[in-house]
């Protein structure tokens, strides 16, 4: 047929696809190149690991992206700002609610807005949010201690990560994407008996939460196989931009719902977790599994403050409107903003740049804590066994749909 294109696949269209940093004819007669993914079930996502191994140790690793590329940033660039929600919700979709809050957080920024949402509004929006860190949280433990061998915390982790799911299915509609929170404001407010609903877990929840510290993070066998793996020390974490649970896990008492005093976490009373080498070094995994443990911990005294405060100093009335601030058109003032938040992850920042003529942004860039966290595992792996790489990389909690946006 004239004028149809011909496609030939020869032999080494994959490597110029998809190069690999060390080339065969170049290793050493001790060295030898293994792919880990995309298709392994431990990789916790669609990653290639390319890792250069000289007999069972670990001489670099090299990670290959761009396997769930989802084009985020440059669909904002075709999107008015209000519309960019859904989309947010799909980079860490483990944590839809924390995301819409620090990009509605950094709209209401550049709108001048942020100090006339209502305390009613800033209240649920920061329950939801903590309520998903311990959603999040709990597929981190979960999945981690599956990694390592044992079955029956992921099915505890998962029936009780059911009971939130269903609470905020029951405010939003929806159990994983949520485009719940607004520029300005709610897409409702909370159903008449959510918060006795969601008192009731926190109830349920406490002595559940210490049985799964004495069976995973006291056990003999998951601190043998983490203690003293994966060492990452603080300087190494500060300068690769390291953020969230594995940058407290190195030490480091970093935690922006403190330092940046965002919403009405100032109000709140919680504790900022650590990594203190209890079983091994600062900064191995265990201490990044008992950090996300202990912030569970915190995430339910926050919880509990949220509904104490909605119930009393801030309740329901029939002339609250959540959408009362939120704007018809976002179209704020030319300039470049950026905005952070303390996501489960780490930080999750938004730089936006306007024209101040458009209520679509010029530039809408993610600064996504997955894809930071996820470039230190190479010095993570380094010197390691092969044997305990996957526990490396499970203990680092990523989201593809976030590294690669």
């Amino acid at each position: 047929m004239a004028g149809k294109i011909q496609y030939e696949y020869k032999d080494d269209n994959l490597v110029k696809s998809e190069p690999n940093k060390y080339v065969e004819e170049e290793l050493k007669s001790t060295e030898v190149v293994i792919n880990l993914g995309p298709q392994h079930p431990s990789t916790h996502g669609v990653l290639r690991l390319e890792v250069l191994a000289e007999g069972e140790l670990i001489k670099d690793i090299v990670p290959h992206l761009g396997y769930l590329h989802r084009c985020f940033e440059k669909h904002a660039e075709s999107l008015p700002y209000n519309q960019i929600i859904p989309y947010v919700d799909r980079m860490d979709y483990l944590a839809a609610m924390n995301s819409e809050h620090a990009y509605a957080m950094g709209v209401e920024k550049m709108l001048g807005i942020q100090d006339k949402i209502p305390k009613r509004v800033e209240f649920i929006r920061v329950l939801v949010a903590e309520l998903n860190r311990m959603s999040s949280h709990f597929v981190a433990i979960g999945t981690y201690a599956m990694d390592i061998g044992a079955f029956t915390p992921f099915f505890w982790m998962m029936r009780d990560r059911e009971h939130i799911q269903r609470l905020l299915e029951w405010v939003s509609g929806a159990r994983m994407l949520y485009n719940y929170i607004w520029i300005g404001g709610l897409f409702y407010d909370l159903p008449v008996g959510f918060e006795e609903r969601c008192m009731e877990f926190v109830r349920y929840f406490k002595p559940k939460l210490k049985e799964l510290e004495e069976i995973v993070i006291q056990n003999k066998i998951f601190i043998e196989r983490t203690a003293n793996v994966g060492v990452l020390s603080r300087d190494v974490a500060i300068n690769y931009g390291v953020t969230g649970p594995m940058l407290r896990a190195s030490g480091l008492r970093l935690d922006l719902r403190k330092v940046d005093g965002y919403s009405v976490y100032p109000e709140l009373d919680f504790d900022i977790p650590i990594g203190e080498g209890k079983m091994g070094a600062v900064g191995d995994c265990w201490d990044r599994t008992y950090v996300r443990v202990l912030e569970v911990h915190e995430s339910i005294k926050i919880i509990e403050q949220c509904l104490h405060r909605l119930k009393t100093d801030h309740k329901r009335t029939r002339e609250f409107n959540p959408q009362e601030v939120v704007p018809k058109k976002v179209r704020p003032k030319s300039g470049d903003f950026y905005v952070r938040a303390e996501n489960p992850k780490g930080e999750l920042g938004f730089f936006f740049r306007s024209d101040g003529r458009s209520d679509i942004p010029f530039r809408c860039k993610a600064r996504a804590c997955s894809f930071v966290n996820l470039s230190v595992i190479p010095e993570l792996g380094k010197g390691n066994l092969i044997a305990d790489l996957v526990a490396i990389l499970g203990s680092i909690d990523i989201v593809l749909g976030e590294v690669d946006r």
